[in-house]
């Protein structure tokens, strides 16, 4: 069982490492000034640079060149949507027939 879930992990792990590959360059453009939707994007791709990090690739997780507060506040609402898609889908449960106590 742990090694399936070993695997498992490795697997995720291997296609977010991926994603974030592919869409990082276009993500983060040279030449543009990233304001609160880039900021949003760039918040919801963070996790996903994990991977990459771990194995030791520099990747891009924050733009430098960004608008300010509009950028920071993006970027928070991309991280906390990110998580909260992620970790509600794992915590969801459908709906269950309520305990009658008689």
């Amino acid at each position: 069982m742990r090694i399936r879930k070993a695997v498992l992990v490795v697997i995720v792990a291997s296609v977010f490492g991926w994603v974030y590959g592919w869409a990082s360059p276009r993500a983060f453009p040279k030449d543009i000034n990233a304001g609160f939707c880039y900021g949003m994007l760039h918040g919801a791709l963070m996790p996903m640079a994990l991977p990459s990090l771990l194995i030791g690739k520099d990747v891009e997780i924050y733009s430098t060149n960004n608008s300010g507060r509009g950028y920071k506040v993006g970027y928070i609402a991309g991280v906390n949507v990110c998580g909260l898609v992620f970790f509600g889908s794992v915590f969801w449960r459908p709906n269950r027939k309520p305990i009658e106590i008689k």
